[in-house]
């Protein structure tokens, strides 16, 4: 079983990447009108990989989180500090909207104990902090050829960081982060509820075993194991609903075969299958969470029959608006914490199709836009 995670791990990191560096051309990032929506190129050239979409539209607009290749990058207005030519595989975290231009952005060398990377980030519930994966080199070792993970906050607004863990994580840890309200009064000795304004804080992630696991900071600082689905394969891209009492992630069986389930955050909880109804293209796979209003609804996407699950189409190529590579559906549930297995989670009405192309980072608040990346990145505005 291991050998069988290892290998997996590497297939899914191998996709993001580049094989080689990336030269600039004098090609604009290109935009395309379509009946679903208008979808701009972000970083063009086979940029971008862990797409993450915005969760503060007033301050980050039009924009999603993203992580580049090593070479030259493709970006608008980029700021003091920010250099677009000799790029290192994953050196930055950068925030850019539709135009191409850079809103926000942190590099490794101005984080302490960040030597050689970071992998996986993520916005968190709240829209002021975002949470990645940082390596730094094994204690012996030169070049960032053994890396260290740990698990980085980082506060938008300040560009303040707090390490909830210096290291021990799995490069293929996926950590999600809940954020409850900004309390009045937080313990003055506290420096993590300081840091977040708040003791009611949850983390989920994939530990070095394989298994999902989370921590509600408010009860207990230890991970509490959750149940696995009886099928064997990879648990990847946890995402803690927006109440902080479920999580939404995909267990990767293969490269062109997966599952998605809705699960409580709790050491008694099944995971519920998301099922394949009749009219969708496949199971769905990378699962986001999208609230409007008082509604709730699983984002998700679909990949048609021999299509992996990492996609580096040209989607503003028109060929690819007719389904043939897949799309990005959702559905609305309703989600009830203590409750018996069978009543926990109900789904409510029939699929809706998003678009006839596959997004896979998830619905930003005012479900204007959605964003993917997989080399080739973009942002879908929906009017």
């Amino acid at each position: 079983m291991k050998k069988f995670f290892t290998a997996l791990s590497l297939a899914c990191f191998a996709g993001c990447y580049s094989p080689e560096q990336y030269k600039a051309s004098t090609n604009q990032n290109q935009t395309a009108t379509s009946d679903f929506g208008t979808l701009y190129e972000i970083n063009g050239g086979k940029q971008i990989c862990n797409p993450s979409v915005t969760q503060d539209e007033d301050n980050y607009p039009a924009s999603m989180l993203w992580l580049n290749f090593s070479g030259t990058l493709n970006v608008e207005d980029a700021p003091d500090g920010y250099s677009t030519t000799g790029a290192k595989t994953h050196d930055r975290l950068t925030i850019s909207d539709t135009a191409g231009k850079v809103l926000w952005y942190l590099t490794r060398d101005e984080v302490e104990g960040v030597d050689c990377e970071f992998q996986d980030p993520e916005w968190t519930t709240h829209g002021n902090f975002i949470i990645t994966l940082a390596a730094s080199n094994v204690e012996g070792s030169k070049g960032c050829d053994e890396l260290n993970y740990g698990l980085l906050v980082v506060r938008l607004s300040d560009k303040k960081t707090f390490f909830l863990a210096d290291s021990g994580m799995d490069e293929s840890a996926n950590p999600h982060l809940w954020i409850g309200e900004e309390q009045d009064e937080v313990g003055e000795d506290d420096e993590r509820a300081e840091f977040f304004g708040t003791n009611e804080v949850k983390l989920v992630y994939m530990n070095t075993s394989g298994k999902l696991v989370y921590v509600d900071y408010a009860k207990s600082e230890k991970p509490v194991t959750l149940k696995a689905p009886s099928v064997e394969g990879l648990l990847d891209g946890p995402m803690i609903s927006p109440d902080g009492k479920f999580i939404v992630y995909d267990v990767l069986e293969s490269s062109y075969s997966w599952s998605s389930y809705v699960q409580e955050l709790s050491s008694t909880s099944s995971p519920v299958e998301i099922k394949k109804l009749d009219g969708m293209i496949s199971n769905p796979v990378f699962p986001h969470w999208w609230k409007l209003g008082s509604r709730l609804f699983v984002v998700w996407t679909e990949f048609a029959a021999g299509n992996a699950y990492l996609n580096k189409s040209d989607l503003t190529d028109e060929s690819t608006w007719t389904g043939t590579l897949g799309r990005t559906a959702m559905r609305e549930v309703t989600v009830t914490a203590g409750a018996p297995s069978d009543v926990a989670v109900e789904w409510n009405g029939d699929v809706r199709e998003i678009a006839p192309v596959p997004l896979i980072g998830g619905r930003s608040p005012s479900g204007h836009f959605v964003s993917t990346g997989t080399n080739n990145g973009y942002m879908l505005y929906i009017p």
